[in-house]
């Protein structure tokens, strides 16, 4: 059986990896999808999806990989052709794992089954406080894989969030 889980990932953090693992733990391969793969750096999306994707891959086991495949999905305005949008992009999956009630819903119409993701230190594990963290020069690296600390303290990854 197939999955799909969809996320910014903007960093990838410790609740994305615990995200992952769930949802590895009731599929066979799991198709992750990097969203707003088409937006440009900004404040809300500093990295772009091929960051992304290494932030993750250098962040999870060979076990992990070689059961994802990881896809790029653009954002559009319109939702339903956003989840038609991802038709093309993504192979066929039985289970997509979301939170966000608009997918839920959407995806209730067709024969996939909607699994919620189970949060971890939700009010921690953010992208937006992560990023608030780095950029405020508090302590953050806890909150992150060490690949994609690894990643960010490379590639300057605070440096432009400050300029973002």
């Amino acid at each position: 059986m197939n999955g799909l889980l969809i996320g910014r990932f903007q960093p990838f953090h410790l609740g994305h990896l615990e995200a992952l693992q769930f949802a590895l733990s009731k599929v066979d391969k799991l198709w992750l999808g990097l969203g707003s793969s088409n937006k440009s750096p900004e404040k809300n999306n500093p990295f772009s999806a091929e960051e992304r994707k290494e932030m993750i891959l250098s962040s999870i086991d060979d076990s992990m990989k070689n059961r994802i495949e990881i896809y790029f999905i653009p954002d559009l305005d319109n939702h339903v052709k956003w989840i038609e949008k991802i038709d093309t992009i993504v192979p066929k999956f039985d289970i997509i794992f979301s939170n966000d009630e608009l997918t839920k819903h959407l995806y209730s119409k067709r024969t996939v089954q909607v699994i919620s993701i189970p949060f971890l230190k939700r009010d921690e594990l953010s992208g937006t406080h992560i990023r608030d963290l780095i950029i405020s020069d508090q302590k953050w690296q806890h909150l992150v894989p060490l690949g994609t600390r690894n990643f960010l303290e490379n590639n300057h990854g605070k440096d432009r969030l400050k300029i973002l």
